[in-house]
């Protein structure tokens, strides 16, 4: 079984809030969603699928060679498998395909599954962002990969 990617539209917001609520303990809203699509010409955002199965997104706004990654998500049945990382590459990939030179993200300083998966995709540690998680005040590790 291969994982296979498309870019998500208007329409996938309720299969996006699916895997959000059961990925993340402050999980975006439908209207979140529904402004990314609608409001924010920098937002893109792919699936994940298995067999047809939505079984993760990811998304990234590109401005001019910047791209900042929003969101990471994979359901937790399927993480440990590989998934993740096929998603983040694919979101590279897009990333590249739009101009971008640099990505950034920010995640969870308890993360270390993530944060050991953008290591491997060359990601390097930036700043702190103190009490960034609204849930628990927990801090952020920013981190960044040129893609020259």
């Amino acid at each position: 079984m291969s994982v296979t990617f498309s870019k998500a539209e208007l329409n996938d917001i309720p299969e996006l809030l699916k895997v959000e609520r059961a990925v993340f303990s402050s999980p975006w809203t439908a209207e979140a969603f529904l402004g990314e699509f609608t409001a924010n010409q920098y937002a893109y955002y792919i699936l994940a699928k298995l067999n047809d199965e939505v079984i993760g997104y990811a998304g990234i706004w590109l401005v001019l060679d910047e791209g900042h990654i929003t969101n990471v998500a994979i359901l937790p049945e399927y993480q440990g498998k590989g998934y993740g990382e096929a998603l983040m590459q694919e979101l590279i990939f897009v990333a590249k395909k739009f101009g971008a030179k640099h990505l950034t993200l920010e995640v969870r300083e308890s993360n270390q599954p993530a944060q050991s998966l953008y290591r491997k995709l060359k990601f390097q540690n930036g700043a702190l962002r103190k009490n960034y998680y609204p849930d628990n005040g927990e801090d952020a590790l920013v981190m960044w990969v040129d893609l020259t």
